[in-house]
C-alpha cells in the first residue's frame, strides 16, 4: 500500500490495499460500527422522517466505554445538567454519522471488489473516490485512531515505550495497525488537498 493519491485527469482520490489490508479496514470498521450501535444512544428509526428529527430521547451521561467517552467527550463538564440536555440532544445523531461513515468505508472497499469473505491471496483492491467518499473516510479513520489509541492507552511522547515491546506482543502488532491507519489518515489529507 502506498497511500492515497489523487488521479490527476479524473480528480478522484485513489489507493491499492492487499486483500489483507483491506479485509483489516473492513474489519476495523465494523467493530467501530458494532461499538457504535451496541447502546441504546442509536435514535430510533422510523418512517416519519419530522418525527426522528425531534426525537430527544438520547442519553444524557457519558458513556461508560472508555472509546466512546473518548468519541463523545462531555461538552460542558463543569455544568453536569447542561452538559446532559447537550448530549441527550446531540449524542444520537453523531453516533449515527459516525456509524454511516464506517459503513462508507465498508461499502466501498466491498463494492472495489473485497469479497464478504477474504480467501484469495493475492487479491489487489484498487479504490477510487469522489471526493465527497474521500472526506467521509477521512472522517472515519478519524473515530478509528482515536478508539485504537484508547483501547492501547497511547499517550502524547510514549513512543519509546511502543518501540521497546517485542515484535510478537499483540499490542506491538495492534499500535503498528494504529500507526498504519495513521499512515493512511495522513496520505488522504495530501491527497484531498493535492
Amino acid at each position: 500500500m502506498s497511500g492515497f493519491t489523487r488521479h490527476r485527469r479524473s480528480g478522484r482520490v485513489i489507493a491499492t490495499f492487499s486483500g489483507f489490508e483491506a479485509d483489516l479496514l473492513r474489519s476495523l470498521a465494523s467493530q467501530l460500527v458494532e461499538l457504535l450501535r451496541n447502546e441504546a444512544a442509536v435514535p430510533r428509526s422510523g418512517d416519519d422522517t419530522f418525527e426522528a428529527l425531534m426525537d430527544f430521547s438520547g442519553p444524557t451521561s457519558e458513556p461508560e466505554d472508555p472509546v466512546l467517552a473518548r468519541l463523545f467527550p462531555t461538552a460542558y463538564p463543569e455544568d453536569e445538567e447542561a452538559a446532559g440536555e447537550f448530549r441527550r440532544f446531540t449524542e444520537g445523531t453523531l453516533r449515527d454519522g459516525k456509524a454511516a461513515a464506517a459503513a462508507t468505508l465498508i461499502d466501498t472497499l466491498e463494492e472495489a471488489g473485497l469479497p464478504p469473505e477474504l480467501s484469495e491471496e493475492g487479491l489487489v483492491i484498487d479504490v477510487e473516490m469522489e471526493t465527497p467518499t474521500a472526506e467521509t473516510w477521512l472522517r472515519s479513520f478519524t473515530d478509528l485512531r482515536l478508539a485504537l489509541a484508547t483501547r492501547l492507552e497511547v499517550e502524547e511522547g510514549d513512543d519509546d515505550y511502543w518501540l521497546a515491546l517485542p515484535d510478537d506482543d499483540p499490542r506491538s502488532q495492534a499500535h503498528d495497525i494504529y500507526q498504519w491507519v495513521g499512515y493512511l489518515q495522513e496520505t488522504l489529507v495530501a491527497a484531498l488537498t493535492d
